[in-house]
């Protein structure tokens, strides 16, 4: 009897060892030897939730004449964790603070760029990184000097100082920055010298076209190419119809990137989603959706590459918070005429041509059982979805303050 307990209390013992492995086993593909990953992607959905994502997906599966099914890239990837997202003194985050905390791995104060609580300057990953020999680009669908993509190389208490911020890019010596243009081209007076003229002055070399990229990418030590439509002045009024227009796509931007800095040395790239936080603050659904697959249109340039190089290569897909709180289903809670039909209501509204206002809007949400709880920031944790190099460290439950630390494998 001693004997059968004996034995019964091992095999329960390996029975519930092998249960939490079976919880806890990262699959093959993202499984690695320590160390940094020599290619490195930091892709940001500025406002992206799991309810954003669920809406895109959705969108996906209709257009395929599904219910549900069809998946983003990067929601196929293996590794798929949680981040919480609250600031240093609020439980909502801004976009700065966010982008602080995972670029610097501190959290600090609404409205604080690339500096702690206290106003001390932090050094992003992107700089240590860039001791260690890695080319880094930084590129956003929003303006370069944004919140987002500002916390990778600038210091201000203010995230606001749009022009300050924007001089601070050649003394990053990053190489490469994309985006819709810079905000207070002219400084907030309006009196400022063109930001365009004191970046070239301090050794960046400006693009606003795919053929001004190509006559002087040779030449250039630090590239920043910006949308055609922000030249000589500043970046337009944010629009979130999701129109492109002859501007650069969120992809575009990234092969262009590579273009720039190839692979012969190890990069570090972030590439934000700007514009999903925007078209989200309108609680707009379909711009908030064509936003999500312009940005995962740019992770397909990455998963690319990291076919081609996965033992070297780290993805990760991230938001530095949520906006809107958006859900797939209305007040009632009930769905309508079988499911697919109600993303008709937005493709009839497209066809129409014209931009519905604020109250269409609202219709059109309620006609298509899509709720929104606010027109700001939310303080529901994020998905973070990885692959490849290091994709292990990203599984379960984070602060974003970790996301770095675990890129520069300091866990």
């Amino acid at each position: 009897m001693k004997t059968f307990k004996f034995t019964l209390k091992v095999w329960s013992s390996i029975a519930f060892i092998l249960l939490a492995l079976s919880f806890t086993a990262v699959p093959a593909e993202a499984r690695n030897d320590g160390g940094k990953a020599k290619y490195i992607f930091l892709f940001i959905g500025d406002g992206m939730g799991a309810s954003h994502v669920a809406a895109a997906e959705s969108y996906l599966s209709y257009k395929a004449g599904k219910l549900g099914g069809e998946q983003l890239t990067f929601t196929q990837f293996p590794v798929l964790g949680m981040a919480t997202t609250y600031s240093a003194d609020r439980n909502i985050t801004c976009s700065s603070a966010a982008g602080t905390a995972i670029s610097c791995g501190v959290k600090t104060k609404n409205g604080y760029l690339g500096v702690d609580s206290e106003g001390n300057k932090l050094e992003s990953i992107a700089y240590k990184l860039k001791k260690e020999g890695y080319n880094i680009g930084i590129m956003s669908s929003v303006p370069i000097n944004h919140a987002t993509p500002a916390a990778f190389y600038a210091n201000s208490l203010d995230r606001d100082s749009y022009y300050d911020i924007s001089q601070q890019i050649p003394q990053s010596g990053f190489d490469f920055f994309a985006g819709d243009g810079f905000l207070d081209y002219y400084g907030k007076s309006g009196n400022e010298e063109p930001i365009s003229e004191f970046l070239e002055e301090n050794g960046a070399t400006l693009c606003f076209s795919e053929e001004e990229y190509n006559e002087e990418k040779d030449g250039a030590k630090q590239m920043i190419l910006c949308q055609p439509s922000s030249k000589e002045h500043d970046a337009e009024a944010y629009t979130t119809d999701g129109a492109q227009g002859s501007d650069f796509s969120l992809s575009e931007m990234l092969t262009t990137c590579m273009d720039f800095i190839g692979d012969s040395k190890p990069f570090f790239i972030m590439c934000e989603g700007g514009d999903i936080d925007w078209a989200a603050h309108d609680n707009k659904t379909m711009p908030m959706i064509d936003n999500i697959m312009n940005f995962n249109g740019a992770i397909d340039v990455a998963y690319e590459f990291y076919r081609k190089h996965p033992d070297q290569t780290l993805i990760v897909v991230t938001a530095d918070h949520e906006t809107g709180g958006v859900a797939l289903g209305g007040p009632a809670g009930k769905s309508k005429r079988g499911d697919m039909i109600f993303w008709d209501v937005y493709e009839e509204s497209a066809a129409s041509g014209e931009e519905p206002d604020a109250k269409e809007n609202t219709d059109l949400n309620l006609k298509a059982n899509i709720g929104w709880t606010t027109t700001g920031h939310t303080g529901a944790p994020v998905p973070v979805y990885s692959i490849g190099k290091g994709a292990e460290r990203f599984a379960g439950r984070m602060d974003n303050t970790e996301i770095s630390r675990k890129i520069m494998d300091m866990e």
